[in-house]
């Protein structure tokens, strides 16, 4: 019984202090990962940097801490942790071509999110769809179409190609174009489609609104009329322009032609 306890004794000379150390490395580790990765997040708050990438990152960098953690506190307790550290670098890697365009997804979205091409409630037409911009999210970009369908696109699918933002200018062109005929008054056309808009209250002062010939086709001549107007009144600004320019158009006696061909018949007199 005694050469048990004296054993026993021995053990706990030999690895109690290095287990207790292991506690301490671990316990004491953790409490700094945990403070490094919030102060992370803060700083990255305060340089205004999105709030979602900013939680991401810390929890991203708190996890590889603790990590770091574990391993020196299993080298604390004597156990070899090079093939421990193999293992982990080799399911990082399994892992990482198993979601490969999920983090080609995530790469895009904290391009999107550090250089903010656009921002919720921009209109924009990206990813081969257009819509407002409903939220920013790490892997894919919510957007909702005009008729209130949600869009959800891949992020790298958005970065990989144009992104037109309607919304990033405070000015937006409305381009309509009115057909008249050869045989109508083209100042007084002119003047109907310049009245039409200078009348309207969403149609902006500066710059000015365009009327003028633009073609000379062949069944007609074609005017363009070009309003600016504010991103949020381009649609209304454009369907009412267009349905107040054919009712004041043929009200002032202008005619709108249609594509039209005349054919003339010959008859051959023979001898």
């Amino acid at each position: 019984m005694q050469e048990i306890l004296n054993k026993l004794y021995s053990y706990i000379a030999q690895y109690g202090l290095s287990f207790l150390a292991a506690i301490f490395i671990f316990v004491i580790g953790k409490w700094l990962a945990r403070i490094l990765s919030n102060v992370l997040e803060k700083f990255m708050v305060k340089a205004n940097v999105e709030k979602t990438l900013a939680s991401f990152t810390k929890n991203i960098t708190y996890a590889a801490l603790l990590v770091f953690v574990v391993v020196a506190a299993l080298n604390k307790l004597g156990i070899q942790t090079t093939s421990f550290i193999a293992v982990i670098g080799a399911a990082g890697l399994a892992v990482g071509l198993a979601l490969q365009g999920s983090l080609s997804n995530f790469a895009a979205g904290v391009l999107l999110i550090i250089f903010k091409p656009f921002k919720v409630g921009d209109f924009i037409e990206a990813g081969g769809t257009v819509g407002t911009v409903k939220e920013i999210q790490i892997f894919c970009t919510v957007l909702d179409h005009f008729d209130n369908r949600r869009i959800v696109v891949p992020n790298s699918k958005i970065t990989g190609d144009n992104i037109t933002n309607f919304s990033a200018i405070e000015k937006r062109r409305v381009d309509l174009v009115f057909s008249i005929s050869y045989s109508d008054n083209i100042k007084t056309a002119k003047e109907t489609l310049e009245k039409i808009v200078t009348s309207d209250s969403r149609v902006l002062k500066d710059p000015k609104p365009v009327v003028a010939v633009s073609q000379l086709g062949d069944s007609g001549v074609s005017l363009v009329c070009r309003p600016w107007v504010k991103p949020q009144d381009y649609w209304d600004v454009y369907f009412d322009t267009l349905e107040k320019g054919k009712l004041e158009l043929e009200k002032n006696g202008i005619t709108i032609p249609f594509p039209q061909q005349d054919v003339h018949l010959f008859q051959e007199k023979h001898s």
